[in-house]
């Protein structure tokens, strides 16, 4: 069965902005009883410690998912992320300057390795150290990573998101709720499972 996560991505905060944004809406999780204050160990994936689900987390959720409680909690990452969405890959992404998409799966889901190389590339060097532009193979301009438009939301390059484990779907509400207390940035959705 595995596990699944759905992530908030905050793409516009800088490295200054994270911590203080990621504490506004910390906050404003545990004063609506979404989450709880405390930190604790063994409650998200990967990370040592998180924050369990509050005693109202359905405030998140639509009525008819509230059924299902979540598993396990939260972790926020307030510095240089490569947030992604787990198992498989991403099919394709698409050039903010020309539109133009590439594929880079074929119809039997396996890489295609000449369209993978350069984002490979820059995904290595953007984690390392926050730049990497790719060449588009339509338009040929150089085009920050963070810009692309992945496939599902695959891929988001940041320094802030707040990972929930296998929680209910969010609501359209509670994302919308979150991008204000992120001074109005914009955000990506990456859900997926390991």
């Amino acid at each position: 069965m595995g596990d699944h996560f759905q992530t908030i991505v905050d793409l516009e905060a800088s490295p200054q902005q994270a911590p203080r944004l990621a504490e506004r809406v910390v906050e404003w999780l545990v004063a609506e009883g979404i989450v709880r204050a405390e930190l604790v160990p063994d409650c998200v994936y990967g990370q040592p410690l998180g924050r369990m689900p509050g005693p109202d987390w359905q405030r998140a959720v639509a009525p008819q998912d509230a059924r299902f409680g979540p598993g396990e909690g939260l972790a926020v990452y307030s510095e240089r992320t490569v947030f992604h969405g787990g198992q498989g890959g991403p099919e394709a992404v698409s050039c903010p300057r020309c539109g133009v998409t590439t594929r880079l799966i074929t119809d039997e889901w396996e890489d295609i390795d000449d369209a993978w190389a350069p984002f490979g590339t820059a995904i290595s060097a953007w984690h390392e150290t926050g730049e990497a532009p790719v060449d588009c193979p339509a338009c040929t301009e150089a085009v920050p990573l963070p810009d692309w438009t992945w496939t599902d939301d695959y891929f988001a390059f940041a320094h802030l998101g707040f990972e929930f484990w296998n929680w209910p779907p969010f609501t359209e509400e509670f994302r919308t709720r979150i991008s204000e207390l992120l001074d109005g940035h914009r955000t990506a959705y990456v859900w997926g499972k390991l």
